[in-house]
């Protein structure tokens, strides 16, 4: 009987075994189908001539066409061969359409995105394009149209694994689609916004208001004296608000201030270049994600070869390099947004207060359809200042006052955006002026271009830069009454306001984010920069060698060392270094002392393999929240990044910040080196708790892992193990080898912001350039270029930036040949 028994317990165990193989087996099988063959010839409609697409053994396409049309359907077809996913997710999400493939839990940012209409915005601006180049945007969107076809033809897996999953249908690429793309990233790499509201719930929330300038301070140099109190612009504000903080949901393209953007990029002239040639290096930094959003490409133009990094979605290469001219991009931090309190009238809430009384809103309804949900319908709002947004949004309710709403002006919702226009027109440019030639019109995202040509280098912020009146209330820096004409804006200024640099004296250029104008407002570019930091750094490293060449750029492109960490240190320790009498092993008091001799002997070496950085990085975390949180009360979890400019403020007493030391609400007069100690002392119970009291065996890397997730597949059990990249990491929030920190618990020290593109160009011998991405070039999880270039980016590591056809096709991995149909 017991034989009998295992015999069916034997056969059920082999049956499910069988069945669960043939299971994983047709899910793999479903799956593969929409790998791309590389190695095909293709027939399709669109084109003048056929296209050859060589891909090299890091899969890079080389694209050859007989014109440049045709060239840029080439690169749109090997976009969706690879990025399918990766387009549709952007363009739902700029659609304002997300939840009709993801259902509820993107509601909110699909209101968001309806109350910019950013999308509709993008199909304005389709119309005020020139002929040239809406025939390149065709003839791009006409390429992933015909891997489209493609797929649905030969049952090719719906292009994607995903997309079955999240089964939605999949309409025609336009050309409004890719200059969507644009508005898309100008989002992403928006923070002024975010800023302005901080500032006036911090202004609102401190007892002492002249204590901002501590805890939200201007970059060094000279800046405005001081700012209206926000709380007298709107009386009757709560002093604090509760907040719902920016959503953790990977996909928001709304991002904390301290996560809207960053990059580095820097040039040297001949001069100072050993090979007698310009040099130029870029990484720009955005959130990590998997894949990357770039994607390396080379297309062989009429003008000539071109080839660095693009965005799928968009026909130009972004970031990247010509036999003749090389140019990178890094965010500028313009004050390109302005938030409005528009008044309500009180006998018709369908009206606004405007300088000469009430005018009605202009209105529209806009349904958002949820999948398994009913649709909802919202009531879109416009304002002369631009659109209304929800209080839900960027937390504008916690300072609009009752019987008022927000609204918001922004380069990036002008129909007459040519930004994506210069992007294209770049890559045929021959040198410096031919190249500045091409970039007007640029609006938005504001960005720094640095560029060298043969000879020559140069840098120039790009974009529209807002018309400010002088009167200006807030001089762009806090939400004001939206009625009264000085704060509202007056167009743009000329372009020739934009700063612009070329061929300096000493011979080097660069941008890390960093002030780059002390001017008066309103041409002041801005007054929040996005790095005070890495530039000091960056400034030490260029001045130690007389001539650079590519190897230099590269070492500073990852250069581990922070700044921060050498000079805040030896303030905040200045009288705890080797005091006090030994104390006993296991001790509180003994861990404190392990651990200041730990750092007393430290260069600031952000290294992975080092227990130091880690140390540092949590008494860092701890001591600012000491510092804030009886000031700011709840608001201080939401300051989820370490300001260094604060800490450097309070520990030098710079216009009594010493203040911030003392906690309020307690009996005794706390010094800077009480809350110095005691913050250690919270870094080590945390460490302890995380990662045990072996100090000398931390890692940095355990705590800064790289997190390239996979944004919907990313959070789902198992799965996770396959579509997610992670890796140890070294560099920081304030290295030049950026990898800013998550900030939030219970893993506050991820690695989620920094350098998804390195490429660094040498017109000395330019097929010695160099590149590389943080993941692959496929957005496939099972392709085996999913994450090939991961550990050469981990490791410092590049390929060749060739525009040697032979080199190309001498290692191919396919050749796809795309004939026009008959």
């Amino acid at each position: 009987m017991l034989g009998k028994v295992f015999q069916w317990l034997f056969r059920i165990a082999t049956g499910l075994v069988v069945l669960a193989v043939i299971a994983v087996s047709l899910v793999y099988w479903f799956a593969a189908r929409s790998l791309p063959d590389y190695d095909k010839t293709l027939s399709v409609e669109g084109l003048s001539a056929p296209v050859e697409i060589v891909r090299d053994s890091a899969n890079v396409p080389h694209i050859f066409g007989e014109t440049d049309e045709d060239v840029l359907f080439g690169l749109g077809y090997a976009h969706a061969q690879d990025r399918m996913w990766q387009m549709l997710t952007m363009r739902w999400t700029v659609q304002g359409r997300l939840s009709e493939v993801f259902g509820t839990r993107t509601v909110d940012i699909d209101k968001l995105l309806r109350r910019l209409d950013l999308y509709n915005v993008a199909r304005r601006s389709l119309e005020v394009q020139d002929d040239a180049t809406r025939a390149k945007l065709d003839a791009y969107a006409a390429g992933v149209n015909a891997r489209l076809d493609e797929v649905n033809n030969e049952a090719l897996g719906r292009g994607a694994p995903e997309l079955f999953l999240f089964n939605a249908p999949i309409a025609p690429w336009t050309a409004a689609d890719s200059l969507a793309m644009g508005k898309i990233m100008a989002l992403q790499l928006s923070g002024h916004m975010a800023n302005e509201v901080m500032r006036a719930r911090t202004s609102l929330a401190l007892p002492d208001p002249e204590r901002l300038r501590d805890i939200m301070p201007d970059a060094p140099g000279a800046g405005i004296a001081a700012l209206p109190e926000y709380a007298a612009m709107f009386p009757g504000l709560p002093r604090y608000a509760e907040g719902a903080g920016f959503s953790e949901d990977p996909l928001s393209p709304v991002n904390p201030v301290a996560l809207a953007g960053a990059s580095n990029g820097y040039a040297a002239a001949p001069s100072r270049s050993a090979a007698g040639g310009t040099l130029l290096a870029n990484d720009p930094h955005l959130g990590f994600t998997a894949p990357a959003i770039w994607y390396l490409a080379r297309l062989e133009l009429q003008s000539g070869g071109v080839i660095g990094g693009t965005i799928p979605g968009i026909p130009s290469v972004l970031t990247g390099r010509s036999e003749r001219l090389g140019w990178g991009l890094t965010s500028s931090y313009m004050d390109d947004q302005d938030v409005h309190i528009e008044q309500l009238n009180p006998e018709n809430s369908e009206e606004y207060r405007g300088p000469e009384g009430f005018v009605p809103f202009e209105t529209r309804r806009s349904i958002i359809r949820i999948k398994n949900a009913d649709p909802i319908t919202i009531t879109l709002r416009e304002t002369v200042n631009g659109p209304v947004l929800s209080g839900s949004d960027y937390n504008l309710s916690t300072v609009t006052p009752p019987g008022h709403v927000a609204s918001v002006s922004w380069t990036a919702l002008e129909d007459e955006d040519y930004t994506i226009a210069a992007g294209i027109r770049l890559m045929s440019a021959g040198d410096i002026d031919e190249a500045l030639t091409a970039l007007e019109g640029f609006t938005a995202p504001s960005q720094v271009i640095t560029l060298a040509d043969q000879r020559r280098i140069a840098m120039k912020v790009l974009g529209k830069m807002p018309a400010r009146d002088p009167a200006h209330r807030s001089e762009g820096r806090l939400p004001t009454q939206g009625w009264l004409p000085e704060n509202r804006w007056n167009g743009y200024l000329p372009d020739s306001s934009n700063p612009v640099f070329i061929d300096p004296e000493g011979g080097i250029l660069g941008n890390t984010n960093n002030k780059i104008v002390d001017r008066a407002f309103p041409e002041h570019v801005s007054f929040l920069w996005g790095d005070t930091q890495r530039i000091h750094r960056w400034r030490r490293l260029m001045q130690n060698r007389q001539v650079h060449t590519r190897d230099s750029f590269i070492e500073a492109q990852l250069d581990t060392v922070s700044f921060t960490a050498r000079s805040l240190l030896p303030l905040i320790g200045a009288d705890l270094w080797f005091t006090g009498e030994a104390a006993p092993e296991g001790t509180p008091e003994r861990l404190r002392q392990r651990a200041l001799e730990l750092l007393a002997d430290w260069n600031g070496e952000m290294n992975e393999h080092l227990p130091e950085p880690l140390i540092y990085s949590a008494w860092l975390r701890a001591l600012q929240m000491r510092l804030i949180q009886d000031d700011l009360g709840p608001l201080a979890e939401e300051f989820i990044h370490v300001q260094p400019l604060f800490i450097e403020r309070v520990y030098r007493d710079i216009d009594g910040a010493s203040a911030w030391c003392d906690v309020r609400q307690s009996g005794p007069t706390e010094t800077c080196v009480d809350i110095a100690r005691m913050a250690l002392d919270d870094a080590l119970i945390w460490i302890d708790e995380t990662y045990g009291d072996a100090l000398e065996s931390l890692r940095w890397g355990d705590a800064h892992q790289a997190t390239h997730d996979h944004q919907i597949l990313g959070d789902v059990p198992v799965l996770r193990h396959f579509v997610n990249i992670r890796q140890s990491t070294s560099g920081g929030t304030n290295t030049l080898l950026r990898g800013a920190t998550k900030g939030t618990l219970p893993d506050p020290f991820l690695n989620v912001h920094g350098a998804g593109y390195r490429g660094v160009y040498d017109f000395a011998d330019p097929n010695s350039s160099v590149f590389v991405t943080s993941t692959g070039q496929s957005g496939h999880p099972l392709s085996q270029h999913y994450d090939d270039l991961a550990q050469l980016w981990r490791r410092g590591e590049y390929v060749p930036m060739s525009l040697d056809a032979d080199l190309a096709r001498a290692a191919n991995e396919g050749i796809t040949v795309l004939q026009p149909r008959q």
